[in-house]
């Protein structure tokens, strides 16, 4: 079973709280209605006004000359990677980062680039001078490292700013080329505190995904320099992830700009609330970043917490031992919250 399967509450009814992942959040009356008034025109012509629309906006806001609509994040990072290197070329990244552990190595088996997986600190960053001592000599028997693909946020941590510089100062001095895995880009500089072109600024491309803390229900945007975006539309289309009609996304991504972004720090006040229930609770070892509570029960009932919960109609992830992601969104309100709680609570009371 999937870490990520959740157990459905009685009578199959849409769970009260679901913490499993800021992916499982549902368009709110306002993006619906302005997913139904979406202008349509076929995407794969560049004639689709929403997507166009949402592709120049994400890339002005972080201060990138293009953009490109893709139906994921494990597409839009793919792209990036196929569009910076050619085959038998190297990504440099994290060995924890999303591209190297949670994409099936498709960078690898479809695209014919090499990652080389660096240790993660504590604090989500790359040491630059690993970084510098994974850059490959030019030498036949070797590949060619080509770019250095970064993160922000990690395991919901917020990597701060400098360490990010280094990083990728360290990956331009040796020739490389810098790519942002921003799966959750708001809620990182939600929580450092700077604005976007702060944060994008730092790599040639970035990967923004709407689907996860701005609530949208699919979707990212790639944004980066003109002629690495045009090959990266060529890419998308060889791919299969050029959609037609796509606007009706695209409008939901509109919205989440305007409405969702600016309050991410809700979710994340949300997540300390939580942790700082679970530490009250006594029962095992719990951490939290961003929007993102990590708890490891101390009894290993993992499961039977599950179940617990999940009669109540309250849903978590997590395999049958280790931590237990619980990751916070706006479909999580107060009072949801606190019907988790009281779940939390009488399983331990």
């Amino acid at each position: 079973m999937s870490q990520y399967t959740g157990l459905a509450g009685a009578g199959g009814d849409a769970p009260l709280c679901d913490l499993r992942s800021d992916t499982v959040t549902r368009p709110d009356a306002g993006m619906l209605r302005a997913m139904a008034a979406a202008e349509l025109g076929d995407d794969v012509f560049g004639e689709d006004p929403s997507v166009n629309r949402l592709e120049a906006a994400l890339a002005e806001r972080l201060g990138k000359a293009a953009g490109l609509f893709l139906p994921t994040g494990t597409m839009s990072n793919f792209t990036a990677m196929l569009a910076h290197c050619q085959r038998g070329e190297e990504v440099i990244c994290g060995r924890g980062y999303h591209v190297n552990a949670y994409e099936a190595a498709g960078a690898s088996v479809l695209g014919g680039i090499a990652l080389c997986p660096l240790p993660v600190r504590a604090d989500g960053a790359l040491d630059p001078a690993e970084i510098r001592a994974a850059v490959k000599e030019d030498d036949p028997h070797l590949p060619i490292s080509r770019l250095l693909s970064l993160e922000n946020t990690h395991n919901g941590l917020a990597v701060p700013l400098a360490d990010m510089a280094a990083a990728a100062e360290a990956g331009r001095a040796a020739g490389l080329s810098v790519h942002l895995d921003g799966a959750r880009f708001f809620n990182a500089i939600t929580a450092l505190g700077c604005s976007e072109t702060d944060l994008a600024g730092l790599a040639d491309t970035v990967s923004v995904c709407l689907s996860k803390g701005l609530g949208t229900p699919a979707g990212s945007v790639l944004v980066g320099p003109a002629d690495l975006i045009a090959k990266a539309r060529r890419w998308r289309k060889m791919l299969g992830g050029g959609m037609r009609q796509a606007g009706v996304l695209a409008a939901a991504g509109l919205y989440a700009l305007e409405h969702n972004a600016g309050r991410l720090a809700e979710d994340h006040a949300r997540a300390a609330d939580l942790a700082g229930v679970l530490r009250g609770l006594g029962a095992g070892d719990v951490s939290q970043a961003t929007n993102m509570v990590f708890f490891t029960p101390g009894d290993g009932r993992n499961d039977d917490l599950r179940m617990h919960l999940a009669a109540e109609g309250l849903v978590i992830g997590g395999g049958s031992s280790g931590a237990i992601r619980m990751v916070l969104h706006k479909n999580v309100d107060d009072a949801a919250l606190a019907q988790m709680v009281q779940g939390l609570r009488r399983f331990y009371g």
